[in-house]
């Protein structure tokens, strides 16, 4: 098959929209925000599918379950069900039930699920997902987040959600220069949401790389910011030199089991921090390699007691998988380890981060610093210890990662402000139960039937 770029290979049907095309001025520039609807091409999916049906599997010790990396056994059988069993179409659908957008910032078009919230105020707030994350991660905790009255809680609660997907991850456009760290995407999501969006003040949330980004708002667009909410504190490291306070007991343990762990986990960050292009020839062109290097992961950092599917289906790891494989961004999703390890971020002497921070602490997560270890770094207002979950929590528990009702504290804010009531990191027992679409809308509120989606082109298939 032909291997340029194609429109009959278009990832994006141009299919009827469900909102308009929406813009927003600040200060006197328009931006534009373009809806679509994910589409992958059903050759993209047949080449899929062909490779899978050639796959090479290595040998493994018998017997050595998971102790090498990803278990034969398991991944044979998950690459058969891939192959055999897996509905993209109807994984898609799911997607597609959200509202989906793109977005031109600094030469690129970033995607981004925009989801109002249905209450009297809706708070706007932007999450960033990790890696070998993608927005997906967001789509269980999202209805509890911008519709809690359907869900037992308070419809004064809800939030306007942003959930867009990194540069290069998924379905945002790569960068083609050097330098896309945390610290430029988060001057990217803050013209998302101000520029973009129109949002004047928002709060932010983030776990993995996304902490990251959420840290660096904090500390560059506090003006900005009501708060901001992390489930891993990756970014910065505090100040520990002359004059520094001493380290506790709990932050030793804590700096030993990050070395401890670097020594026994850490060997794919090494590779992706070093030499990620590299990697990307294998896991760009088998899928079988790639869901090999994504699936461990899963199964390693999550709270699943060495069981990935006691966490997550089939259908959950795949859809992910697939969706980078169709949009082919392991090279460039596994590029930004690189690129934020050339820029490290190091506090000065009595600096934190001016933006009020809240924080959600899962037993299974990499690291588990000791609340006098953030305080280092943040104004930490909240800290909560949760019963169960790890490195992906808006994915495991989204019953109990909720952002709900920030309890006003007088000493927050440096500025000495009162937090607003709505902004608060604190789980509610909210049950579940079956949502139905609700209106589509524009950015300005009202309802919407039509429009002119965006499409992107992707290298047609080539297995044949």
């Amino acid at each position: 098959m032909q291997e340029s770029l194609s429109a009959s290979a278009s990832l994006y049907a141009r299919q009827p929209a469900r909102h308009c095309a929406s813009y927003a001025t600040i200060g006197g520039t328009t931006m534009e925000v373009q809806p679509f609807t994910i589409h992958v091409p059903d050759d993209v999916l047949e080449d899929l599918r062909w490779r899978l049906s050639q796959t090479r599997f290595p040998d493994a010790i018998p017997g050595s379950g998971w102790d090498y990396g990803s278990n034969l056994e398991y991944l044979t059988a998950l690459v058969h069900y891939w192959r055999t069993d897996f509905d993209w179409r109807a994984q898609e659908a799911q997607l597609n039930r959200w509202h989906h957008f793109t977005t031109p910032m600094d030469g690129l078009h970033i995607h981004c699920i925009h989801e109002r919230g249905i209450g009297p105020r809706p708070m706007p707030l932007i999450m960033t997902h990790g890696w070998p994350s993608c927005f997906v991660e967001m789509t269980k905790i999202l209805p509890f987040l911008t519709d809690p009255g359907r869900y037992g809680g308070d419809p004064a609660d809800a939030f306007d959600l942003v959930v867009p997907s990194l540069p290069g991850f998924g379905f945002s456009d790569p960068a083609t220069e050097r330098g896309m760290d945390v610290q430029r995407v988060a001057g990217l999501w803050h013209t998302l949401m101000t520029a973009n969006l129109g949002y004047p003040r928002f709060a932010a949330q983030g776990g993995d790389i996304g902490a990251g980004v959420t840290a660096w708002l904090g500390y560059a667009h506090a003006d900005h910011l009501y708060g901001i909410h992390l489930t891993s504190i990756t970014r910065p490291t505090p100040y520990l030199g002359p004059d520094a306070t001493p380290l506790t007991a709990a932050e030793q343990a804590l700096i030993d089991q990050r070395a401890h762990w670097q020594h026994e986990e850490g060997g794919y960050a090494h590779i992706q921090g070093t030499k990620p292009q590299t990697l990307a020839y294998g896991l760009n062109d088998s899928p079988a390699g790639l869901a090999a290097w994504m699936v461990e992961k899963y199964r390693t950092w999550s709270d699943c007691h060495g069981d990935v599917e006691a966490r997550f289906t089939k259908d959950d790891l795949l859809t992910i998988v697939t969706l980078y494989w169709v949009t082919q961004t392991i090279s460039s999703s596994t590029r930004m380890y690189l690129e934020n390890q050339r820029t490290l971020w190091v506090m000065g002497k009595d600096e934190k981060v001016p933006a009020p921070a809240g924080m959600a602490l899962f037993p299974q997560e990499i690291a588990r610093p000791p609340r006098e270890w953030g305080e280092r770094s943040y104004h930490m207002l909240h800290w909560a210890e949760m019963p169960r979950g790890g490195h992906f929590a808006a994915w495991e528990e989204p019953g109990s990662l909720n952002l709900s009702q920030f309890v006003e504290d007088q000493n927050g804010p440096a500025s000495g402000q009162n937090l607003p009531g709505e902004l608060c990191w604190q789980q509610r027992g909210l049950r579940p139960h079956a949502r139905s679409a609700r209106p589509a809308r524009t950015h300005s509120g009202t309802e919407s039937s039509a429009g002119t989606e965006r499409t992107r082109d992707i290298p047609a298939s080539a297995s044949s």
